[in-house]
């Protein structure tokens, strides 16, 4: 289990996966987020607190931030919101637990594949 929670703590998650890695995105919103995105589905993950949502482009993703303190937290599937899958900031978890899960980048920006 990973729990993260933004800066004020109003918005608190639980991952309940294992994930293989992170991934560090360089499309127009990851860049500009800085945000380090660990994968599950819908199910695996809980959410506390309220968030509020942006959805941009073809609108199949929306990425939620708290709040109080602006902190990005998650993105949601807005085409199978229930069951679809997800992703978490793990840059809002524990330096140490978030320093142990390899990071990838992903070209976003052009390729949509990983480069390393």
């Amino acid at each position: 289990m990973i729990k993260t929670a933004c800066h004020c703590g109003a918005v608190q998650l639980e991952f309940d996966d294992t994930p293989e890695f992170a991934v560090s995105c360089n499309c127009s919103i990851c860049h500009r987020l800085g945000a380090h995105w660990i994968y599950a589905q819908t199910s695996n993950v809980t959410i506390q607190g309220q968030t509020q949502a942006y959805a941009h482009g073809d609108k199949n993703i929306a990425f939620h931030r708290c709040q109080t303190c602006g902190c990005t937290t998650h993105w949601s599937n807005l085409n199978d919101p229930k069951e679809g899958r997800m992703a978490v900031n793990i840059r809002l978890a524990d330096r140490d637990l978030a320093s142990k899960i390899p990071l990838r980048l992903f070209d976003g920006a052009e390729s949509w594949t990983f480069l390393d």
